[in-house]
């Protein structure tokens, strides 16, 4: 396969050639079928996930090496929100928890201040537990755009067929030219490719194709150039 680059989802990252953390999941056009951005997570806790533009970011054998330093890394815009949720009641836990779905917007930095609380006793905490709202974490995507993750079902027409891996990408423009299956699809060994032609959509079920489990078993492997 002439002239490709394959991004792994799970890929490490480098930032000018220091390590920065790693490739949590992907988002693409589907209109355009076209890569434009890698989510990546910093090894840093306190950083919230970024949206990376593709152009900025180079695969390896060894993972994906982006041309900017880790301070500029930093200005991407979050790819990830997180808020309260209207009229939830607090939760006993001492780390927010919440759901992971589609949205828009910045990550919510500041918490809203309750005042004075009742003792924790009197409203069914145990004593030196503080009560926490309950949030949501949502996705911060360009407009019409969609994440691909590493695991989602890989759906044939007669039934699932494997778990994506990783996409394919034709420079400059990266447009996507094959979804990558993860190793144990039903084929043991055989690196397969979907062609993107054949994908007929991608949600919350994962990724859909038009092909079915005969006709993808029949697929050639890929062998993508440079790596």
């Amino acid at each position: 396969m002439q002239d490709t680059l394959e991004y792994v989802i799970g890929s490490r990252v480098r930032c000018a050639g220091e390590e920065c953390g790693e490739v949590e999941f992907v988002v693409v056009d589907p209109i355009a079928d076209k890569l434009t951005h890698l989510v990546v997570r910093a090894d840093d806790a306190e950083t919230e996930p970024r949206l990376v533009p593709v152009h900025l970011a180079v695969p390896g054998p060894d993972g994906v090496e982006l041309n900017c330093t880790r301070a500029r890394f930093e200005e991407f815009e979050p790819a990830m929100r997180t808020f309260f949720q209207p009229g939830a009641e607090p939760t006993g836990l001492t780390e927010p928890t919440g759901i992971t779905g589609s949205g828009r917007g910045d990550r919510v930095l500041e918490w809203p201040f309750y005042g004075l609380a009742p003792s924790p006793a009197l409203v069914g905490f145990a004593p030196g537990v503080d009560p926490q709202p309950a949030t949501t974490t949502v996705e911060r995507l360009p407009a019409g755009e969609v994440s691909v993750r590493r695991g989602e079902r890989v759906h044939a027409v007669d039934g699932e067929i494997g778990r994506v891996r990783g996409l394919i990408v034709l420079p400059p423009e990266s447009e996507v030219s094959h979804v990558l299956l993860d190793e144990g699809h039903l084929w043991g060994r055989k690196r397969v490719a979907i062609p993107i032609r054949d994908v007929t959509g991608i949600d919350a079920d994962g990724v859909a194709v038009r092909l079915s489990k005969d006709e993808i078993k029949d697929l050639p492997p890929v062998d993508v150039e440079g790596l």
